[in-house]
């Protein structure tokens, strides 16, 4: 990727990822581990795919993520394809939940599901590609409506637009990084970057707006 893209892999509060073993959900890889070993590792395992790394791509028009804190990072590989909004959106149900925390206890369930067929059509390979057909997340929310809604499914309520705020970068090989700041509004989040030595930022939004230019 270019040097000036950054990336975001969101975490939980307590900054370490997670995956499934069996139903359950474990620890999996602290940021402290990413930070010595400059890796983030594949953790996610959803929707019958491969086992992979789910990121974000910050951008003017995306700058939301899937979890309130986390490691802001740039790398020199390319993402295996991005989707313009969370994959769950082109999940074969109807239940469809946004709140992360309804779902933290329960993720084997909510991510068991298949994707729709023809899901395909909203994975680019090129991000730039990607802003072109979709420059915003509006854009990206009525074409995924219109595709569930012509394989038999209702209209999305306004309610799951969040998840059409941030887009989703994979990567099917762990990720070298270059660390460049944590972020998170909790106090715990600023504790956590100070004592790892990075910068912190309350938001991707204030990180975007101070190093856009850089």
């Amino acid at each position: 990727m270019k040097k000036g893209v950054y990336f975001v892999k969101s975490l939980e509060e307590d900054f370490i990822s997670k995956t499934l073993k069996g139903k359950r959900k474990v620890d999996f890889q602290k940021v402290e581990d990413m930070m010595k070993n400059k890796t983030i590792r594949l953790n996610t395992k959803s929707f019958g795919r491969k086992r992979r790394l789910s990121c974000t791509i910050l951008h003017k028009n995306y700058l939301k993520t899937y979890r309130p804190q986390g490691i802001i990072f740039q790398t020199k590989n390319n993402p295996e394809y991005i989707s313009p909004f969370d994959m769950v959106l082109l999940s074969d149900t109807k239940n469809i939940i946004v709140q992360y925390y309804r779902i933290k206890n329960n993720i084997h369930f909510y991510y068991n599901h298949q994707l729709i067929p023809g899901f395909e059509r909203f994975l680019f390979r090129d991000f730039n590609k990607m802003i072109k057909k979709y420059p915003s997340p509006e854009s990206a929310w009525k074409d995924v409506n219109k595709f569930r809604i012509s394989h038999g499914h209702k209209e999305l309520s306004k309610k799951k637009y969040r998840l059409v705020e941030y887009n989703e970068a994979v990567f099917h090989k762990n990720l070298k990084i270059k660390p460049i700041a944590l972020f998170g509004y909790r106090k715990s989040s600023r504790e956590k970057a100070r004592k790892v030595g990075l910068p912190h930022f309350i938001s991707t939004k204030k990180f975007y707006e101070k190093n856009r230019k850089s």
